[in-house]
């Protein structure tokens, strides 16, 4: 132990790191190298919280929009509700829904637009999507227009604002064709305008309507419903569930769950946090060369003092540690200060929605950063231990050092 009681090789290596040498180029190096570790380890966290929050970001307004799982009956539905009541008993389901699924075109003060209408029960609907809430004006219950009220539709903001309508204006909705006399007429009908809604994704608030599914079955022609959606109490259990549902109720059931219809997007987006992982991931390499390069010039540079301190009776171990604490000492104040850095400018990014993206090709208008404790943790692990093996080589030169060699010239 050194006088002011902490071990001797700490004291040792904080002297060589802190006191001011001839060879002020070592320092220099050593400077550099924390800094690189700093850069590299806050780059790490910055790019994982980045991939981290595109995809949870992503996630959640996919399964805000959507049901986790759809369920098809080859047989068809002919009892919707009974149906529905039927899935909602098996274990982990929380709500399902009955739905129509169609395309058309909608029409309005001269401009056409492509429509999605997707026919819901406005009671049911709530159990598994996230409508009710996105609604920005009007109301959901306006789809349960009475007999003498016009039928209504439920249009996204971005549609909305395209075609110029709001709350309470008429458009014209375009379902196929039909026979007559004269040939084949375009079967249209017009609707009122109930209420606009914002799911946060531009494929939904740009493309989607929703109508009752009385009025929907009138558009499509259709006699009963096409699928039954459910919403569970674990999204990641989902494809478990989904697959116990033929099972349990027969083979004529066939389902699809929210995994499965968006896989090839999350294997793109997960393909791409391992590619930007490993990328940025040598700059935390480089910075451990930089250690091994500011150790081996420091031994060479204290060579006299490591045979002073091997005469007195130093052990190799201790020559060995010293060196060692020397590059940990670089390793975890840079990599300290990089995470911590790391992870509060990818906050005030999140918090203050800094980086701003066009939504119609990212599906939202800005950037999100999302700081996993895992992904922290692990980033904060790798590179310590990075730095600790970058000292190894330079430690066990210091070792072998012969004190008379070291002193003869000297």
């Amino acid at each position: 132990m050194s006088a002011n009681g902490i071990p001797f090789e700490l004291h040792i290596a904080l002297r060589y790191l802190l006191a001011k040498r001839k060879q002020a180029f070592i320092s220099v190096i050593s400077l550099i190298s924390t800094l690189g570790v700093t850069v590299g380890v806050m780059a790490l966290v910055i790019a994982l919280a980045l991939m981290t929050g595109l995809q949870q970001e992503l996630r959640d307004r996919i399964l805000g929009s959507t049901a986790h799982i759809y369920v098809f009956n080859t047989k068809g539905i002919a009892d919707d509700r009974a149906e529905a009541e039927k899935l909602r008993t098996i274990p982990h389901v929380t709500g399902a829904a009955p739905a129509i699924l169609g395309q058309g075109l909608i029409s309005a003060a001269g401009e056409t637009q492509p429509l999605q209408v997707k026919g819901i029960d406005p009671g049911l609907e709530q159990q598994v999507t996230n409508l009710s809430d996105a609604i920005t004006s009007g109301s959901l219950d306006a789809l349960n227009a009475g007999p003498d009220q016009p039928d209504t539709i439920l249009l996204g903001k971005d549609l909305a604002a395209k075609l110029g309508v709001t709350t309470g204006d008429s458009v014209a909705l375009t379902m196929g064709t039909t026979l007559s006399p004269a040939g084949l007429i375009p079967r249209t009908r017009r609707l009122r305008v109930g209420g606009l809604f914002s799911l946060g994704l531009i494929e939904f608030d740009s493309t989607y309507g929703y109508v009752s599914i009385d009025v929907a079955k009138r558009l499509l022609g259709k006699d009963q419903v096409d699928l039954i959606q459910l919403r569970v109490d674990d999204i990641y259990a989902a494809p478990r569930i989904a697959d116990s549902v033929p099972t349990r109720l027969g083979s004529n059931y066939v389902t699809q769950d929210w995994a499965d219809m968006n896989k090839s997007l999350f294997s793109a987006l997960g393909l791409e946090k391992l590619a930007i992982s490993l990328t940025i991931g040598l700059i935390v390499m480089v910075a451990a060369l930089n250690i091994v390069a500011s150790l081996i010039l420091l031994v060479m540079e204290k060579h006299r003092d490591i045979a002073i301190l091997k005469t007195m009776g130093a052990s190799v171990r201790s020559v060995t540690t010293v060196f060692i604490m020397q590059g940990l000492i670089i390793g975890i104040v840079g990599t300290t200060v990089g995470a911590v850095s790391g992870w509060a400018l990818s906050s005030i990014l999140t918090r203050y929605k800094l980086i701003r993206v066009p939504a119609d090709v990212y599906q939202m208008p800005y950037v999100p950063f999302r700081v996993l404790p895992l992904d922290f943790t692990l980033v904060v692990f790798s590179a310590i231990v990075i730095c600790l093996l970058a000292t190894i080589y330079p430690a066990r030169q210091a070792a072998k050092l012969d004190p008379v060699q070291a002193l003869r010239y000297e």
